[in-house]
Order: structure tokens, then sequence, then C-alpha cells
């Protein structure tokens, strides 16, 4: 889906398909098939936005197959989707029973992540549309934190990383006229888990291309204001390569039994589920859901923030709620203002399947009715900001 500005430049706004996981081509192409097109028609639209995921497996097979290629670029026009944004952060196995921690390797002290985002950057530029010259792809913020931090070496290996990064970006443009940029995505647990922890290692490598992706459930799962930390970005030089418009779970009363009970409901084990809580102190937090709901891990007099993405349109019952506030405020930051911040947005609620059993989509339609109603909301706060939805 495209929008202009007020300004007059373009504003993307796709889904990101890491919600129907596919680790092959041919996985790749079930989904265009069963999903996206699909969301595209009840949308009403002839051209939908899809911010797609490709596994190492399926990236590979690409890479090594022009033909492959091309078919995948007509398959696309075919069935009216378009590719401005790739998900680079899951590398593999996404779709698994567990993933957890493994979604966080190989990181960025690991020779995998450069060659696989290369693959990514190369693919992006060959399934752009003709009349689009930028793409964008988001990545892993350099790596969980262990044993990241404890490693003297690890923050030079990521940083010499993303610099031979930024160098194939320029040849990439260079040679195909496409300009692929990269933006780190900040996620709690993570060695950059805000914004603010952005910051010196993107000056550190110092290129336009490499930027940050703000992903707006993580914001408000590590309770950052929205307005410091895009102002913080701005003031350093840093480039919002593309915005990822998500909502975290809210439980504003964490001491009550009742509540604890709801919480309890979300913790499943195929994702982590970090969650935190803003005290005097400081932040404090645990990895996963369920040690804090076990109680005694986290001070309880104070709100909790889970990183669980819920579906953008439909919080959950009370006692809890969604953090779609610190969506909208985001968003007219990012987009509401004389000039875009950003000009790709991404609806990314990939936990369907992992929300509480009476809550999941039993079948194609109704997930395909979600993600609809999600992509319907974030369309009426485009309007509602001033930009102006294109056919």
């Amino acid at each position: 889906m495209r929008f202009r500005h007020p300004d007059g430049s373009i504003v993307h706004l796709s889904y990101c398909t890491n919600v129907h996981p596919a680790e092959t081509l041919d996985g790749v192409r079930a989904q265009l098939r069963d999903h996206c097109e699909p969301v595209r028609r009840r949308l009403g639209r002839d051209r939908l936005g899809i911010g797609l995921w490709l596994a190492r497996e399926a990236a590979r097979v690409l890479i090594n197959d022009p033909a492959e290629l091309r078919a995948l670029r007509a398959e696309l026009d075919g069935r009216g989707l378009e590719v401005v944004t790739l998900n680079g952060f899951p590398y593999e196995g996404f779709g698994a029973d567990e993933v957890k921690y493994r979604v966080y390797r190989p990181d960025w002290t690991e020779p995998e992540r450069l060659a696989h985002t290369t693959d990514l950057a190369r693919l992006l530029a060959a399934l752009l549309p003709d009349d689009v010259t930028e793409g964008t792809i988001s990545t892993l913020p350099l790596a969980w934190r262990t044993p990241y931090a404890t490693d003297p070496g690890a923050a030079g290996t990521a940083r010499a990383a993303l610099t031979t990064l930024a160098q194939r970006l320029d040849a990439l443009a260079e040679l195909t006229g496409k300009s692929i940029r990269i933006g780190l995505e900040p996620e709690p647990g993570c060695t950059v888990e805000t914004t603010a922890d952005a910051i010196a290692p993107l000056t550190d490598v110092g290129h336009e291309r490499i930027g940050i992706c703000v992903d707006t459930c993580h914001l408000a799962t590590s309770f950052e204001d929205p307005d410091t930390a895009l102002d913080a970005l701005t003031a350093a030089g840093i480039p919002v390569v593309k915005s990822q418009l998500s909502a975290a779970l809210h439980a504003e009363h964490p001491h009550l039994p009742e509540v604890r009970t709801a919480l309890a409901a979300f913790a499943e084990p195929r994702f982590l589920h970090q969650t935190r809580t803003s005290t005097a102190a400081g932040l404090r937090g645990t990895d996963d859901l369920d040690e804090a709901v076990a109680g005694g891990a986290l001070p309880d007099s104070t709100p909790w923030r889970a990183h669980f993405h819920v579906p953008l349109h439909a919080p959950p019952a009370p006692p809890l709620t969604s953090t779609l506030p610190v969506l909208r405020t985001t968003l007219a930051r990012l987009v509401g203002g004389p000039v875009p911040l950003t000009r790709h947005l991404e609806v990314e609620t990939y936990t369907w399947q992992a929300l509480p059993a009476e809550l999941r989509p039993r079948t194609r339609t109704q997930l395909a009715d979600g993600i609809a109603a999600e992509l319907t909301l974030a369309r009426d706060l485009l309007v509602d900001l001033g930009l102006k939805e294109l056919p």
C-alpha cells in the first residue's frame, strides 16, 4: 500500500510475511498464493506491499538461480504484490516449535550473518518495483547480550562486519541503481536493547546506509518515550530506515492475582516474551513471561509490558491491554511532520498462532481477515495524519 505524504514523497505500508513462516522457496510461493493475495483481495486493493521474510535456504536458491529469482518477481507482479522491504532478523527455523533464543543466531560476530544479509540486499535490489529505487532490510541488533558482553573482541568484529556490509551496499547501488539500507532493530535482552543503545555502535559505523529499524512493540516494552527516542536519533544523525508497527502486551496492575492469571495465558513455548517494568531504580526485566508471572523475579508495584506482538486492532480483554497508544504516538512523529522520518512501515504481528487458544485464528480465512483488519487500522492512522492513500 502506498501513501503520498504532504511533502510529496511516497510512504510504503507492508505486512511482514514472517507470520507465515516458510523455510523453502516453494513455501514462500505457497504463502503468496494462500495468504498474501487473499489479504490484498480483502482490502480491495490492486496492489499490496509485503515485507518478505526469506530464510537462508530460500535466499540461497534465489541467489544461485537467476531464473528462480525472475520467476518470483513475476509471481509477485502477477498476484498484485510488491516488495520494498525484507525482514532479515530471523535466519532460519522461525517456524519451529521452539524458537526462543535461536532467533538471535547467527549474530553480527559470525560470518554467516554478513553473508546472508548481503544475499538479501542483492535479492531485494532485484525484487524492488521498477519505479522504486530504495529498499530496506531490518536485522538483529548486533547480538543477544550474552556472550557478546563478555567477549572483548565482539564489538570490533560486529563493527567490521557492518562496515563491510556498507561497502557492499555502496557497490550494489553503483551496479543496480537501487539503494538498499539496513536497520538494526533494538530488542529487549539484546546488546542493543533500546534506541539509545543503538546510537554509539551506529555512530561508529558512520554510514548512511546503516541505520535503525524502530519496532514500536520493542520501544514500548522497554518503556521508551517515543519523542525522546526519536529526538535523540535525529540529533545523532541516525536514520530511521524503517519502522515495524506492532503493539506489546500491557498489564497496569501486575500485583493482582487476576492479572497474573491473564498474563500466564500468553506465556507459551515458541517465542521469547521478554518482560519489563520501569521502576524508580531503572528498568527491570526477565527474559521470558513465565519467569515474571511465577513471582519474585520482577517488582509488581509498577506496570509490566511483555514483548508479545498482539494484533493491532484487537487488544486483549481486561485486565490486560496493548501499547497501541505508543504506536500512535511514534507513527505521528515518524510520518506526521512536515517531512517523514521514514518511508517504510511494516505491520509485524507474527504471533497469531502463539496467542491463547481462544484468540487464535483457526482457518486461513480468519487469519487473512485479521491481517486485513490490522492493515486497515494502520491505513486509517496514516490517513488521519494527512497522508493520501494511492491506488
